[in-house]
């Protein structure tokens, strides 16, 4: 068996950092942004359609309704992450990887409709995108975010197209590190991708992240009228997955 197989998602997170090259400088900044950009959204009510309200009860007895991500800070500086030590490392560990540039634990569930158009047809409903590609990677498991590559190749190969015919990109932010791996690796356009924050702003709901990426892809995509949207995030144990998607007129 691979002892490397075993590697904690946070120390995965430090070995990308290592050997790839990718500082705590870069991860803050990272971080930051994905926090402006959320506060940002959220103050425009991008998310209002995408978010179904709760009524919660909350422990003075009283009940109100929850219907905004609490997770973004936007008061947030690199002189405050900057601050944070290394949450994974060890005493005088030397890891990037920090409770402000890596994902929140966060409680939430995501759903979406997959279904073929004849069904669609079928059932009179109109359908708001088309997956037109689909993979997934695997590779070391002492890393995290790697694997998205061939997963990313692989699904435009499958949508007959390139990444630069891609008008949206989410990259989940499981820590800040695997996703600055992809952008560089892949060359990506900084300025398509997460443009309304990610996970480390946002939170990580677990086992949400694929309904959850493509409702906040999908809804971006109709607003902005953009015709191809990629989808990509890391998975435990050196995996990564990637779809890509149509909207549909």
């Amino acid at each position: 068996s691979n002892p490397r197989a075993y590697t904690s998602m946070g120390q995965c997170a430090d070995n990308m950092a290592k050997d790839f090259n990718i500082t705590r400088e870069e991860c803050d900044e990272w971080a930051l942004r994905s926090n402006k950009l959320a506060a940002e959204a959220i103050a425009k009510g991008y998310f209002k359609e995408q978010i179904v309200p709760l009524e919660v009860m909350g422990p003075n007895g009283k009940t109100y309704i929850f219907d905004t991500d609490e997770g973004p800070r936007p008061d947030t500086t690199l002189e405050g992450l900057a601050k944070l030590k290394p949450a994974f490392a060890g005493p005088g560990g030397k890891g990037v990887a920090t409770a402000g540039n890596s994902s929140q634990t966060s409680c939430g569930a995501a759903a979406t409709v997959l279904a073929s158009k004849e069904v669609m047809d079928e059932l009179g409903l109109k359908p708001m995108a088309k997956l037109v590609g689909y993979a997934v990677g695997a590779g070391d498991p002492g890393y995290l975010g790697p694997a998205q590559v061939p997963a990313i190749e692989e699904a435009l190969k499958q949508a007959g197209i390139t990444l630069a015919d891609v008008g949206l990109i989410e990259c989940n932010e499981a820590f800040a590190t695997q996703t600055l791996y992809v952008l560089k690796t892949m060359n990506m356009n900084r300025d398509i991708v997460n443009v309304n924050g990610g996970a480390i702003a946002l939170g990580h709901p677990l086992g949400a992240t694929g309904a959850k990426l493509a409702t906040q892809l999908i809804y971006e995509m109709k607003r902005r009228g953009v015709k191809y949207g990629l989808e990509t995030m890391c998975i435990g144990g050196g995996m990564g997955a990637a779809g890509v998607f149509e909207l549909c007129e």
